[in-house]
């Protein structure tokens, strides 16, 4: 099947690991020109860094066909830890902060600024990197969960506004992923993710990466505004 990604401009965000380093990977395997937006050199939260890395990208490039918004963090924490008829902790405003402008004004900062250029360019597709939790919730994740679902509403929203423009929005929501990160967990952890999942294993960083490339190629070209879940089938709690 030819996806014709073949010398597209493709902006990676978080590329530098995990399954950003694997989508990065699964594009260039496609012979897609990849731009990686990740720590030290451009931080989704600044502003200013964002616009200008946009603007030298359509400057080197005179496009930018895809975004990967996939740059994330996870800072976990109950909203409330109660122990022996008191409050022991909760949820801290730097916590909490530190995940909404990562994970959700990241994506706001990464978007809007390469939208225009896609528009001057004829068209794009934007690919958000949301979560099951955003889906379903998840004990101790009150900040990671409420990103995740509202980067399932941001992709929403913009493929109603931008798809006057040629410019598709998706997200994928994966689930238990086998990252370096994730595989550095506890086996009882590890095992327990698995039984969570109805295929009865972790997934892998590349099947992740695999669905971004699928829905940035011409094989997706009428698939807007949707989310797709990459997660073998999980349903929470059981």
């Amino acid at each position: 099947m030819d996806l014709n990604l073949k010398d597209k401009i493709v902006v990676v965000t978080g590329g530098a690991a995990g399954i950003g380093r694997a989508t990065v990977a699964a594009f260039e395997a496609e012979g897609a020109r990849v731009i990686v937006w990740d720590m030290p050199d451009v931080d989704v939260t600044d502003v200013n860094a964002v616009n200008a890395a946009a603007n030298d990208v359509a400057a080197q490039y005179g496009r930018i066909d895809v975004l990967v918004n996939n740059a994330g963090i996870v800072r976990d924490a109950q909203l409330v830890k109660w122990k022996d008829g008191e409050v022991v902790s909760t949820m801290s405003d730097d916590v909490f902060d530190a995940v909404i402008n990562v994970n959700l004004k990241g994506v706001f900062n990464c978007t809007r600024a390469v939208a225009p250029h896609m528009i001057k360019g004829g068209g794009g597709v934007i690919l958000n990197a949301s979560s099951i939790v955003g889906l379903y919730g998840n004990f101790g994740q009150t900040n990671y969960a409420a990103t995740k679902a509202g980067v399932i509403s941001f992709t929403k929203t913009w493929a109603r506004e931008l798809g006057r423009f040629n410019i598709r929005v998706n997200c994928v929501a994966p689930g238990f992923i086998a990252t370096d990160m994730v595989k550095s967990m506890p086996q009882s952890i590890l095992d327990s993710m698995a039984g969570k999942t109805p295929i009865g294993k972790l997934g892998e960083p590349k099947d992740i990466a695999n669905a971004y490339v699928f829905l940035a190629s011409d094989a997706a070209k009428f698939v807007h505004g949707t989310v797709l879940s990459v997660d073998g089938g999980l349903v929470m709690g059981t």
